[in-house]
């Protein structure tokens, strides 16, 4: 491990995860919080040994500073201070454009496809929502005790003292979404932005644009946000079918579904496992759309290869990993299907975490 090591150097584009890259004249890459592409800035190593590929480190100095590095709002950001944050010091324009740059290198990368990406701001009711702060519903603090708490430094244990987060809205999040209000647990999962869970409804609803009489299948389906509207939309003579992971949740979408036209199957399991089962069900005919929301790592080849089997003539992919969309994507594409539509949303501000939703469309299809 390195001992204070410290590097001056001029910092090149940004990668994903919130940091930019260094690349020394001697030595191996450095990835770098707290910086901006094209600063020159004095680099601390916080992580690295003798051999490896790269190190980790932070600008402790900034030497000629960007246009885009503004005075971070929160006391509480930079090296060394809490690590929930990666972009406190960047203009929120510019965080949007660094964001931007990460999606399109990623689907450069991994799945070989040039794309335009635009990373949109989420609506939100406030003033300061829209200036990047007080959105988040869920945070979770440390106790210290005596009514103290704190956040963690990035990747440690070590704990800040925090007397107030600028990104914590400090009241629940509203399941309520198109006049429907949703029942969820109190820990369970929900969309953090005020705007998200609207957001993505909007756009899964336009991309996948279900008609009536089709069969849907919803897959990570959780409390059947997507589900419920989808089942509305396909009416009376359609079918969807929700496959979610956490029993807690399956039983909240059998609540959230029981007043929907459409003829609706919850299955609570692994999602690969559900549909690898035998074919004559709702869960495993033909359909003709899927929409699936992976956890951060993705669907992965087997689940995609399994939603390909169905031949839905398109697939909606809801992505909080821009590397994981971009191998799916990839995935797909072996299997047949193409992009053609991609929104990216800041449903997390400051962070360097962006929400894409991709559509996909069968090679041959009316619809590419």
């Amino acid at each position: 491990m390195t001992d204070s090591l410290r590097w001056e150097g001029v910092v090149g584009p940004v990668a994903h995860g919130g940091h930019c890259v260094l690349r020394p004249s001697e030595g191996p890459v450095v990835f770098v919080r707290h910086a901006l592409p094209g600063e020159r800035v004095v680099v601390e190593i916080t992580e690295g040994a003798e051999g490896d590929r790269f190190w980790r480190g932070d600008a402790v100095e900034v030497l000629e500073a960007s246009p885009d590095r503004v005075q971070a709002p929160c006391p509480y950001s930079g090296p060394h201070a809490c690590g929930g944050c990666d972009f406190q010091h960047v203009d929120l324009a510019a965080q949007r454009r660094l964001k931007a740059s990460v999606v399109r290198e990623q689907l450069q990368r991994l799945a070989d496809l040039e794309w335009d990406v635009e990373v949109e701001a989420v609506p939100g009711d406030t003033p300061e929502v829209a200036r990047g702060l007080r959105w988040r519903t869920k945070q979770r603090y440390v106790d210290l005790g005596g009514g103290r708490r704190g956040m963690r430094k990035h990747r440690s244990h070590e704990v800040v003292e925090v007397d107030d987060c600028l990104i914590d809205a400090h009241h629940p999040p509203d399941p309520t979404v198109r006049g429907v209000r949703f029942e969820v647990a109190d820990d369970g999962f929900w969309q953090v932005h005020p705007g998200a869970a609207e957001a993505l409804v909007d756009t899964v609803m336009s991309f996948g644009a279900p008609r009536s009489g089709e069969r849907v299948l919803d897959l990570y389906g959780g409390v059947g946000l997507f589900a419920r509207f989808l089942a509305e939309a396909v009416g009376e003579f359609g079918a969807v079918g929700l496959v979610e992971g956490d029993q807690r949740a399956c039983g909240h979408a059998r609540t959230n579904l029981a007043d929907v036209p459409a003829r609706t199957q919850v299955v609570a399991g692994d999602v690969r496992r559900v549909l690898e089962r035998p074919r004559g069900s709702l869960l495993t005919d033909p359909v003709d759309l899927v929409v699936l929301d992976p956890p951060r790592q993705g669907a992965k080849r087997a689940v995609v290869a399994a939603v390909a089997q169905r031949r839905p003539s398109r697939v909606v992919y809801v992505a909080c990993d821009p590397a994981a969309l971009a191998r799916d994507v990839a995935y797909f594409a072996d299997a047949g299907y193409v992009l053609t539509h991609l929104r990216a949303l800041d449903l997390f501000p400051m962070t360097h975490h962006v929400e894409c939703v991709a559509l996909l469309t069968k090679t041959g299809s009316d619809l590419q």
